[in-house]
């Protein structure tokens, strides 16, 4: 049906067939049996794909990314895709609206996207009232946060610990979002003593919440692909440092090398194809330079089980799609997995686990 859609769909501005899959989202969320329908035609579970980490269990590794879910409003319909986890967000402490609009664009001769939203989102308050009102899916929920973007950098720490705060019971885990290139000033806490600063913040907040509540939620951060080596590595020892779960390797990229298309001008992030290599590259020299003492999960350019195999061999303990996604429809969760087990048949692997990193 979506080979159907799509030409449809890509004559609409990119964001206005976004908010009309939301809808088509919440109508599935709102009709009796709606999701169950939808999960029995996308899901598929497999004892060799399930995935331990970071003190979670995902029934697959192939997750989708923050950025879909905004407003963390459709989470239920999107698990129901066949995915092993979601992640919403990115989720600021205010409400804000984002950049001004035209502020997303396809390149579907490169199989990209250019997005400059801005952390668009309800706020966390509003991410509450619908974690406390959906129906919780049976897959481990990710929340991403970020800091509002008339937040001074300095002040970062204080919107972070807000956000961990408020949405502590409905995160299975959640992630500190210091790489997306359409805040200002945000990449800037990825140097080494902002980054420090800033994950002893989260990590006290942390701390307090689990003598609180009982419970420990998994911490990762997000970082950017655009990282040199030197700055890379410097996140990876402050990282384990502070005891951080996991790291997400990468978020979009500034660069534009070997992009075509006339829209290659637009200024934001470029997610999709062109990215896969550049992430790889990172996802092998995190492994590497941390012995795999901690967890990656791979993203960028993912469109098959190939892609996402070659990230799990690099050194991913799971994966994440969202571009892919755009241009693959709804069932890419199914076919990732159904290409990951015959890959895993041929190479010889009982489980996803024994594949990680097995190419570093």
């Amino acid at each position: 049906m979506y080979s159907l859609l799509k030409p449809w769909l890509f004559r609409m501005d990119p964001e206005a067939a976004h908010e009309w899959a939301i809808r088509g989202l919440k109508m599935v969320q709102s009709i009796p049996g709606g999701v169950w329908g939808v999960k029995w035609k996308y899901h598929m579970e497999n004892p060799r794909l399930g995935v331990s980490c970071s003190r979670l269990r995902f029934p697959t590794p192939v997750g989708l990314a923050a950025g879909f879910d905004k407003h963390a409003s459709v989470y239920p319909a999107l698990a129901a895709l066949g995915f092993g986890f979601v992640e919403v967000g990115t989720l600021t402490p205010r409400p804000q609206p984002g950049n001004p609009r035209p502020r997303l664009f396809r390149l579907p001769q490169e199989e990209a996207v250019i997005n400059r939203m801005g952390f668009n989102n309800d706020g966390v308050e509003a991410a509450l009232q619908s974690f406390s009102q959906l129906k919780r899916p049976n897959i481990p929920i990710g929340i991403n946060l970020g800091k509002n973007k008339d937040t001074p950098v300095e002040e970062a720490p204080a919107d972070y610990r807000k956000g961990l705060r408020t949405l502590y019971r409905y995160g299975d885990y959640f992630v500190i979002n210091i790489s997306s290139p359409n805040t200002k000033g945000l990449r800037d806490l990825q140097q080494s003593d902002s980054l420090d600063h800033l994950l002893a913040e989260i990590m006290e907040e942390r701390r307090q919440l689990q003598q609180e509540t009982g419970e420990i939620r998994p911490l990762m951060v997000k970082l950017a692909p655009d990282l040199e080596d030197e700055a890379i590595e410097s996140a990876v020892s402050i990282a384990q440092k502070r005891d951080i779960d996991g790291l997400i390797v990468s978020n979009t990229t500034l660069s534009r090398d070997g992009i075509k298309h006339a829209l290659r001008r637009e200024s934001g992030g470029l997610s999709g194809r062109p990215l896969a290599k550049r992430a790889t590259e990172m996802i092998r020299h995190v492994h590497r330079i941390s012995n795999g003492s901690i967890p990656i999960i791979g993203v960028g350019g993912i469109f098959d089980g190939n892609d996402a195999y070659e990230k799990i061999r690099a050194g991913a303990t799971l994966v994440q799609v969202y571009t892919g996604m755009i241009y693959r429809g709804p069932g890419i969760a199914r076919h990732i997995n159904e290409e990951l087990l015959q890959l895993l048949e041929r190479d010889g692997f009982s489980s996803i686990a024994e594949a990680v990193g097995v190419d570093v």
